[in-house]
C-alpha cells in the first residue's frame, strides 16, 4: 500500500541545515498496521506529514498502490487525500472550535465536493460507527470528553473512506482507560474496512499492542525494524533495548494475534 524509500527532509540550508529525515525506507502493506516509534525530535511526526504531503521531501520518493505521488498537486493531490488521512495528536489543536462536529466532520466532504443527502449520511453514518449518536452533529467540541472528542476526529478521518490512515500520536493526549477503547475503535475499524495503518508513537507498549511490524528511529533514520513480536521479545540494536526498558510493563500486555484481534 505504501512505499517509502530512500526520504530525505532537510530544514535550513548551509550550516544550519537540520537533517530531519536521513534517508528512510519504509512500507506499509494492505490491511497491515505498522508501528514507528522513537523518542521526541527523531523524525517520526514529519515522516507522518511527508506521507500526507504536506511538505514536499527534500530527496526521496513515496509510492501508493505503485504509483509515485511524492509531487502531487492540484486535483491529483486532492484525489490522493480521498485515500489518505490522518489523525492527529491532540483534538482539542485539530477540531475548530468555532465549528458543529456535524461541520467538522463534512469538511473532507466538502473538499470531495459530495453535496446535500449524501454528505449528510454520511456524516452520520462516521459518527455511528465510532460510538457517537448522531444528534451531535448540532453539538460543539467543547461540550465531549477528549476521548469522544478523539472520536469525532477519527470519523473526519473515515467520512471519505481512506485506504490508508496515518495516526500520529492519537492516544498519547487521553488517559490510560480511554486509550484502550480508543485503539480498540481503531483495530474494529480496520476489521471492517481492511485500511492499512501507520501508527506513529514514542510508547513501544502501545504499538506492540497495534502493530503487525514495527520500525524504530533514532535521529533521522530507521536503526531496527521487523514483526512487532521479535522486536519486542529480541531487540537487536541498543537503541530499542533502552527504549523497552523504559517501558514499566513491558510483559503485562498481550499482542494482537492481527488485523481482527484487539
Amino acid at each position: 500500500m505504501l512505499d517509502i524509500r530512500g526520504l530525505r527532509q532537510e530544514f535550513g540550508h548551509g550550516r544550519s541545515t537540520f537533517h530531519a529525515l536521513g534517508g528512510v525506507d519504509l512500507h506499509v502493506g494492505r490491511g497491515e498496521t505498522v508501528g514507528l516509534v522513537g523518542e521526541s525530535g527523531c523524525g517520526k511526526s514529519t515522516l507522518a506529514r511527508a506521507v500526507m504531503l504536506m511538505r514536499r521531501p527534500t530527496a526521496g520518493r513515496i509510492d501508493v498502490d505503485g504509483a509515485d505521488v511524492t509531487n502531487l498537486r492540484g486535483p491529483a493531490l486532492r484525489r490522493y487525500r480521498d485515500r489518505v488521512q490522518m489523525v492527529f495528536q491532540d483534538p482539542n489543536d485539530s477540531l475548530d472550535p468555532r465549528f458543529t462536529v456535524g461541520r467538522s466532520v463534512a469538511e473532507p466532504l466538502a473538499a470531495q465536493r459530495v453535496g446535500g443527502s449524501e454528505r449528510r449520511r454520511r456524516v452520520h453514518e462516521a459518527l455511528e460507527e465510532v460510538g457517537l449518536p448522531t444528534d451531535s452533529v448540532t453539538r460543539f467540541p467543547h461540550e465531549f470528553s477528549g476521548g469522544q472528542r478523539q472520536r469525532i476526529a477519527i470519523a473526519r478521518a473515515m467520512v471519505v473512506r481512506p485506504e490508508l490512515l496515518v495516526l500520529d500520536e492519537p492516544t498519547s493526549a487521553l488517559d490510560v482507560s480511554v486509550q484502550a477503547q480508543i485503539l480498540n475503535l481503531l483495530v474494529r475499524l480496520q476489521t471492517d474496512h481492511g485500511m492499512s495503518y501507520l501508527f506513529v508513537s514514542h510508547d513501544l507498549a502501545v504499538v506492540h499492542h497495534m502493530a503487525h511490524r514495527v520500525y524504530v528511529m533514532q535521529s533521522g533514520r530507521v536503526v531496527e525494524h521487523g514483526p512487532a513480536r521479535e522486536l519486542w521479545h529480541s531487540p537487536q540494536h541498543e537503541y530499542t533495548k533502552e527504549l523497552l526498558s523504559a517501558v514499566p510493563t513491558v510483559h503485562s500486555r498481550s499482542h494482537r494475534a492481527g488485523p481482527t484481534s484487539g
